[in-house]
C-alpha cells in the first residue's frame, strides 16, 4: 500500500511539480490526525510571490466579498445581475485591487508572510479579515440552503428567499464576531498553528465547493416535491460527509497536517 502511495504521488509531481509536495505516514511521522502528512521541510522555500500567483488568488477574494450580502447574491442565481450588483462588483474589484496592490489580501502579497509555522507570529489584521469573510462564504450559505430543503421537505412549501432575508446576517454575522473574536482557524492571534489550522479550512472549502454547485444542478435540473427534495438532501449532504472525509484523512489538496518544526510556506 505504501508502495502505490509513493508511485501515486511521484506520479502527480510529474504533473504539478512542487503543487504536490511528497507526504509520509501519519504513524510513523507522530501525527494521527490524517493518514498522510507533509514535512514542511520538503516545501518550496520562496522570497517572492509570482506575479501570475498573486493574479490568480485575486478573484477569490473578489468573489469572497462579492457575495458577501448574502441576499443579493440570492437575487444574483435567482434572477441574474442588475444595477446594484455590477455596482457592488465594480466596488469589490476596486478595493481587492487596491488591496492586492498594497499587498493586503492572502496570497496576492508581495512576499509569503507565514514561512515557519512554529514561530509565534501575529496574524495581521487583513488575514483575518479575510479568512473570515471566506469561513462566513463557505459555511453560511451551505447551512441556509440546507436549512431551505429541510424547510421545504417538511412544509411542501419553499421558502428559501425568506429564510435568506430572516437569517442570512444573523448568521453570518456570528461567524464575522467568531472572526474578530480571533476563534475561527487561520483568524487567530497568532499563525503558530497554521500547518492544521490551514487544513480545516480547505477541507471545508473543497466540501462545499464540490456540494453547492451540486445543489444547484439538482435545483434546476429536478423537479419540485417532497420526493424530489429529499433526493436533494440526501445527494447534498452525502457530497459534504465523502469530502469531509476525504479532508479528514488527507486526501485531498492542501488538507494534510503540516509537521511543524521545519521552515515552510503558507498562503
Amino acid at each position: 500500500m505504501e508502495e502505490r502511495l509513493h508511485a501515486k504521488e511521484d506520479y502527480a509531481r510529474r504533473l504539478f511539480g512542487d503543487l504536490v509536495p511528497p507526504s509520509y505516514a501519519a504513524a510513523a511521522a507522530g501525527a494521527g490526525v490524517a493518514e498522510r502528512v507533509e514535512f514542511a521541510s520538503d516545501r518550496q522555500i520562496r522570497a517572492r510571490n509570482k506575479v501570475s500567483y498573486r493574479i490568480n488568488h485575486w478573484p477569490i477574494w473578489v468573489w469572497v466579498f462579492f457575495i458577501a450580502p448574502g441576499p443579493w447574491t440570492f437575487d444574483l442565481f435567482a434572477s441574474g445581475f442588475n444595477g446594484r450588483l455590477v455596482l457592488w462588483l465594480a466596488v469589490v474589484v476596486l478595493g481587492t485591487a487596491v488591496a492586492g496592490w498594497l499587498g493586503r489580501l492572502p496570497g496576492v502579497e508581495p512576499a509569503p508572510y507565514i514561512i515557519r509555522f512554529t514561530e509565534d507570529k501575529p496574524n495581521p489584521l487583513y488575514r483575518r479579515i479575510c479568512y473570515t469573510f471566506a469561513w462566513s462564504a463557505v459555511l453560511t450559505f451551505a447551512l441556509l440552503n440546507l436549512a431551505g430543503l429541510t424547510w421545504a421537505i417538511v412544509t411542501g412549501e419553499w421558502r428559501l428567499r425568506q429564510i435568506y432575508d430572516a437569517a442570512y446576517f444573523p448568521l453570518a454575522g456570528s461567524v464575522w464576531l467568531l472572526g474578530a473574536a480571533g476563534l475561527l482557524p487561520r483568524v487567530r492571534p497568532s499563525t503558530k498553528g497554521e500547518g492544521h489550522e490551514r487544513r480545516y479550512f480547505y477541507g471545508a472549502v473543497w466540501a462545499v465547493c464540490v456540494a453547492q454547485p451540486a445543489l444547484w444542478l439538482l435545483w434546476t435540473a429536478l423537479p419540485y416535491g417532497r420526493g424530489w427534495d429529499v433526493l436533494k438532501l440526501v445527494v447534498v449532504t452525502g457530497l459534504l460527509a465523502f469530502m469531509g472525509h476525504l479532508a479528514r484523512r488527507g486526501v485531498l489538496p492542501r488538507t494534510r497536517p503540516i509537521v511543524p518544526g521545519e521552515l515552510a510556506v503558507s498562503d
